[in-house]
């Protein structure tokens, strides 16, 4: 779903960003340098969690968040691929609590390898990714830098795992609260973010101002992430999504859409909306009927103006940065979050 209400500032000139128009193979080529496969059946299962690569949102914005308090890029190239280790290993144990068998169109790593296999292969790369971090000391950036940017990134990891716990809290008690989902979504889906826009600027030289800043941005930016992950379930088809758009209804999770029509719903459709999550009905059959509910309590459409209420504070966080071309790059996320359809 596309948000049309509200200009938001995308990236800018061409001019402006052509220094960064490399950063995507940077990481692409020393994700695969580090995970070329040894042979061996967890360097393959972590090879496959790896590669090929997603978004990489989170190790792009280590990046640029570096760059916009002033730091050199190459030199925190090793944390940027950690915070791309970190999210894909949630991922794979992430998988393995929901009994998915696809991953961005093509098998799990539980799919493929086993459970047995995939918890390793998660376990590994979390190790990595403190592994990686520490290796910022060799690269010039100073021990306190590093020290400081481990534990931020520790302390996102804690949030991660509370927010898992608060969403299998929230879904079995089945409570359409809306503070509640901000909350775990803030801890499960914006700490990793939290965690690349701080590392990057902490390792980057950044003043505490610069990254506190970025902390905030990341936040807001998270939460609009993930609300707008919320959406595509009933705006995108299952194809582009890469996993089972009917997965959070087959779940009985209540994620924000949902949330907001069974506000919005006199007591009739507030009963079609627990029989849609109680699996009593296919989960094909449920998104139907969810997304025809969605639509006519324009849960959708508040759902939207949401994620466009963070996407504005995530850009107004920016305002104590410098003006330079990596903030404007930064600001250019925002909007991107907000127009994806995948």
């Amino acid at each position: 779903m596309k948000n049309t209400g509200t200009a938001l500032p995308i990236s800018g000139s061409q001019a402006e960003i052509a220094e960064f128009s490399d950063l995507r193979s940077i990481i692409v080529n020393d994700i695969e340098q580090r995970w070329n496969g040894g042979g061996t059946l967890i360097d393959d299962a972590c090879r496959h969690a790896m590669l090929p690569v997603g978004k990489l949102f989170r190790p792009t914005l280590l990046l640029v968040s570096a760059l916009a308090v002033g730091g050199n890029a190459e030199s925190v190239v090793a944390a940027a691929v950690a915070t791309e280790t970190g999210h894909t290993a949630s991922l794979v144990h992430d998988d393995i609590i929901d009994a998915d068998e696809m991953r961005r169109g093509r098998p799990s790593v539980q799919g493929k390898y086993g459970i047995n296999t995939a918890i390793v292969a998660g376990d590994l790369l979390i190790f990595s990714l403190f592994d990686m971090l520490a290796s910022c000391a060799t690269a010039g950036i100073p021990a306190g830098r590093v020290v400081d940017a481990v534990s931020a990134v520790a302390r996102a990891g804690v949030d991660l795992c509370r927010g898992q716990s608060m969403e299998a809290e929230l879904t079995s008690r089945r409570l359409m609260q809306v503070e509640p989902y901000v909350e775990m979504v803030r801890l499960k889906t914006a700490a990793l973010f939290r965690a690349a826009c701080e590392a990057g600027a902490i390792l980057g030289g950044g003043e505490r101002q610069a990254i506190d800043s970025l902390i905030s941005y990341a936040n807001h930016l998270g939460v609009a992430f993930q609300i707008q992950d919320d959406l595509l379930a009933y705006v995108s088809d299952k194809e582009r999504m890469g996993k089972g758009a009917s997965t959070d209804i087959h779940k009985g999770r209540p994620v924000l859409p949902v949330i907001l029509a069974y506000q919005q719903a006199d007591p009739p459709t507030r009963r079609r909306i627990e029989r849609c999550l109680s699996g009593q009905i296919g989960p094909d059959e449920a998104l139907r009927e969810m997304t025809a509910i969605c639509a006519s309590t324009h849960a959708l459409e508040l759902a939207a103006q949401k994620a466009e209420k963070h996407a504005k504070a995530a850009l107004g966080a920016l305002d104590v940065l410098e003006p330079s071309p990596a903030r404007q790059h930064l600001a250019g996320y925002v909007a991107m979050t907000l127009n994806r359809d995948r």
